[in-house]
């Protein structure tokens, strides 16, 4: 018997104009010149958070979001996380306003679960990067470096989501 094909979303988000912010909307824009399986939507959301949060309400099995994240690593390094819908708080009512344009993912996330919308799966693939907050055109060099790498490992988890072993949850 087949397995069913997956529906996989995979968002690169950031902001071009933010230097090594924009790394996920660089791994978007590469994904989308290579052939994907059926069922993998690749976007650059760039800073539109909103516009994502409503993309995966649509009924995605998987959610992958390429991303910087500070973890205290080299910069270049790239890895992946996978957050556990426990450990992200429901709720925007916190009086917290939404910036549509610049949520981040775990803003994103805590949206799309408060409205019913969490895909099967949520996996992130990060890189660390070399500065944030400054406003620069272009990645620094050990973000640029790491940019195949990032495209491989995006491949890898979207291989392993299209498969049924990846939502059988461990107790």
């Amino acid at each position: 018997m087949s397995e069913r094909t997956r529906q996989i979303l995979v968002a690169g988000i950031g902001n071009a104009f933010m230097g090594d912010d924009g790394f996920g909307g660089q791994v978007a824009q590469r994904l989308e010149k290579r052939k994907l399986p059926a069922g993998v939507s690749v976007f650059d959301f760039g800073t539109g958070g909103l516009d994502l949060a409503y993309e995966v309400m649509r009924g995605y099995d998987a959610l992958v979001i390429v991303d910087i994240n500070r973890q205290g690593e080299a910069p270049g390094t790239v890895f992946v996380m996978e957050p556990d819908p426990a450990d992200i708080e429901g709720g925007i009512e916190d009086g917290a306003a939404i910036d549509p344009h610049a949520m981040d993912p775990e803003t994103v996330l805590r949206f799309v679960k408060t409205v019913g919308g969490w895909p099967g799966k949520v996996v992130i693939v990060a890189c660390e990067p070399t500065a944030v907050g400054e406003v620069a055109w272009g990645l620094s060099e050990a973000v640029e470096g790491a940019l195949d790498q990032a495209v491989e490992v995006v491949l890898q988890q979207v291989e392993e989501l299209g498969k049924d072993a990846a939502y059988v949850r461990e107790h």
